[in-house]
C-alpha cells in the first residue's frame, strides 16, 4: 500500500491512537504541549511514541527510535506540527526527514510562533507529503492551555467551586471543609495535577489554611507518586500582604508565589520571603487590588503556565468573572443545604436587572459519588475577545 492510497477514515483511526498516546503526558509535559506519534507502514502499525516530560525527547523521536530502519517510507501521525526549531531537543521535522518518512499526517498546526507552519513547510520542501487538520478539534481540546498561552499570552483559566444545593460555598465564619465527598475531591486532585499553577486568594489561606498540593493517595491513578512529585506553582493573591507567616502551603514541596500590589510594605514582604514564599509585585487595578489581567499575562509570559486552576472564595472568583478572565467553570454541587447565612458562590458586580444576568453554556453534567459536577463556560459575547 502506497502512502497516497490511505483513506481519510484510516487516517482518522491512526490519529485517534496518537491522541490517546498524547493523553499519557497530561500530567507531566508542562509547559510543553501533549503530543503523540504513531508510525504506520503498508497499513500496519509500526511504532508509537509520546512526549513524556519537558526537556526529554519528543513524541516523534520516541516513535522513530522504536521503528529504526523500518521508518523509511512510513506514514507518521502526529497530534501537533513537528517542531522546526532547536530547543532543549532538536527539530522533529528534521528527524522525520532523515528517517525517510514518506508522509506525515498532522492534527493541528503548532500555535507557537517559533514553529507556526515552518515545520510543515520544511517537510514539504523535503518532498514529504503532508496532510493537516486530521481530528484537529480533538487536538485543540487536548492542548487548550498551550494554545491559550501561545495565542493570548495567558493560561487557560478553570474556576473550581464547591457548593451546596442552595449555592453556598462556606459557612458565615468561613468554614468550608468539606462540602463535597471523596469522589469529587479525587476529581479535583486530578485537576490540580494537570495544572501548571493553582491560584487562590489570601482569605482562603487565612480561613482554611489551604495547602494547595497534589496528594498521591487521593489521585487514584497509576504512577500517582511520580505525578505528585511535580507540584503546581501555588499563587496567592494578597494585595496588602496579609498572608500568615506560618501558612501550611509555605512548608509544602514546590513553590508558593505571593502576589501583592506595587509598593507594598517592605518588612512584611521580607518576612514572607524568609518564611519560604516568593513575592511578586504587580500593578494595581482600578479597585486598588492586584491587576488580575496583568497577573495572568505574567503567568503566561514569565511563568510558562498553560493551565491555571483557580480555587478561591467569592470575592476573587467574582473579580475574575467580572474581568472576563474565566474560560471554564467546574462546579461541584453537594446534595445538602447550608442556609441563607452561609457565603454565596461568587461576588458579581453590576447585576441589578434580569437583562444583566451572566448566562453560561453547560458543557457536561455528571455524578461523582453523591455529588454532581457541572462543567460550564461563560456565554457572554462581550468576553469572547479576552
Amino acid at each position: 500500500m502506497n502512502p497516497t492510497d490511505i483513506t481519510a477514515g484510516q487516517d482518522e483511526a491512526w490519529m485517534a491512537r496518537a491522541l490517546k498516546l498524547a493523553e499519557r503526558g497530561r500530567y507531566t509535559t508542562m509547559p510543553n504541549p501533549r503530543v503523540g506519534c504513531v508510525l504506520v507502514k503498508h497499513g500496519k502499525h509500526l511504532a508509537d511514541g509520546y512526549h513524556q516530560r519537558a526537556g526529554e525527547p519528543h513524541a516523534e523521536v520516541h516513535a522513530l527510535e522504536a521503528a529504526g530502519e523500518h521508518a523509511r517510507g512510513a506514514t507518521a501521525y502526529v497530534t501537533l506540527e513537528p517542531c522546526s526549531h532547536q530547543g532543549r531537543t532538536g527539530p522533529c521535522c528534521d528527524a522525520l526527514i532523515k528517517a525517510g518518512v514518506a508522509r506525515v499526517v498532522v492534527a493541528m498546526q503548532d500555535p507557537n510562533p517559533q514553529v507556526a507552519g515552518r515545520g510543515i513547510a520544511r517537510l514539504r520542501d523535503a518532498g514529504v507529503e503532508v496532510r493537516l487538520g486530521c481530528l484537529e478539534a480533538d487536538a485543540q481540546v487536548l492542548n487548550a492551555g498551550f494554545v491559550s498561552r501561545m495565542t493570548r499570552g495567558r493560561p487557560r483559566v478553570s474556576l473550581k467551586l464547591a457548593m451546596s444545593l442552595d449555592g453556598r460555598t462556606a459557612m458565615a465564619s468561613g468554614e468550608s471543609q468539606w462540602i463535597t465527598g471523596a469522589e469529587a475531591r479525587r476529581d479535583v486532585q486530578r485537576l490540580r495535577a494537570q495544572s501548571c499553577a493553582i491560584l487562590t486568594g489570601v482569605d482562603s489561606i487565612i480561613f482554611d489554611n489551604s495547602r494547595l498540593t497534589v496528594r498521591a493517595d487521593q489521585l487514584g491513578l497509576d504512577d500517582a507518586e511520580v505525578i505528585a512529585r511535580r507540584q503546581p506553582l501555588r499563587v496567592v493573591v494578597d494585595s496588602r500582604l496579609r498572608m500568615p507567616l506560618a501558612a501550611a502551603c509555605l512548608s509544602e514541596p514546590g513553590e508558593t508565589l505571593v502576589v501583592c500590589v506595587e509598593g507594598s510594605e517592605s518588612p512584611r514582604r521580607d518576612a514572607l520571603m524568609r518564611s519560604g514564599a516568593r513575592v511578586l509585585e504587580m500593578p494595581a487595578g482600578d479597585d486598588g487590588r492586584v491587576d488580575l489581567g496583568a497577573l495572568l499575562k505574567w503567568l503566561g509570559d514569565e511563568g510558562g503556565c498553560n493551565e491555571l486552576l483557580v480555587e478561591t472564595g467569592a470575592t476573587l472568583a467574582g473579580a475574575l468573572m467580572d474581568a472576563c478572565l474565566v474560560d471554564e467553570l467546574r462546579l461541584y454541587m453537594a446534595p445538602t443545604l447550608l442556609g441563607s447565612d452561609a457565603r454565596g458562590l461568587m461576588a458579581l458586580s453590576g447585576i441589578e436587572r434580569m437583562a444583566e444576568q451572566r448566562p453560561l453554556e453547560i458543557l457536561d453534567i455528571r455524578a461523582l459519588g453523591k455529588d454532581w459536577r457541572i462543567l460550564a463556560r461563560p456565554a457572554l459575547a462581550a468576553c469572547a475577545e479576552h
